[in-house]
């Protein structure tokens, strides 16, 4: 029923679909040793994951040629948006950034195996040289002021941060803004209650 779901909340291809069965079938296979989502959400993969991925997708300028994920972990939302990139943005390039070498190694078996064009750096945020991208997202990662701190490092002049973030975003705003001078665009989600998908442009240091 969820791929249902998906389906008729997100226009996509049949090949799209598939690809993201052979995703899920891939989260399933390699769960149990890495951990890469919570066991309670693999039920829910389709909304939990896919569908809330696929929100921030929506948001992303259409002007980018380079999407950096932060923190991929199981590939959420990065491999997701190359999934849908596949279809829809061909000439987008897609970074995923983890440190984690167990789940690096996941996201290139995976993006392998799905047949998609993404970079995969194994290294820490702050150690990489700057991606330049013009687009850069981070699901559950960090604070706002450190997700900010990241978007210095590697967003190229003039791009887009998506953050999404939980019902209790509003408190992150003050210590943010006490570092950062930004421009604040939230967008309601659309698959959790009070929480938001953070667009965030003209990051500069206080």
């Amino acid at each position: 029923m969820s791929v249902e779901v998906f389906s008729a909340a997100v226009d996509v291809s049949r090949e799209t679909l598939d690809r993201l069965t052979a995703y899920e079938a891939l989260l399933r296979k390699w769960n149990g040793a890495i951990n890469l989502v919570s066991p309670q959400t693999l039920s829910q993969v389709w909304t939990r994951h896919f569908l809330d991925s696929a929100q921030i997708f929506a948001l992303g300028p259409e002007t980018a040629r380079h999407w950096a994920d932060l923190g991929s972990g199981g590939g959420f939302p990065g491999l997701v948006i190359a999934v849908l990139a596949a279809e829809k943005r061909p000439d987008l390039a897609v970074t995923l950034v983890e440190s984690d070498r167990r789940k690096s190694a996941f996201l290139m078996t995976a993006a392998r195996e799905l047949g998609l064009s993404v970079a995969v750096k194994s290294d820490r945020i702050e150690a990489l040289a700057p991606l330049q991208a013009d687009i850069l997202s981070a699901r559950a990662l960090a604070s706002l002021t450190d997700l900010l701190g990241f978007a210095e490092r590697h967003l190229a002049p003039g791009g887009t941060c998506l953050f999404p973030k939980g019902a209790r975003w509003r408190e992150e705003l003050a210590p943010a803004q006490e570092r950062w001078s930004f421009h604040l665009n939230p967008h309601p989600s659309e698959t959790e209650s009070e929480a938001v998908i953070l667009q965030i442009d003209g990051v500069k240091r206080v």
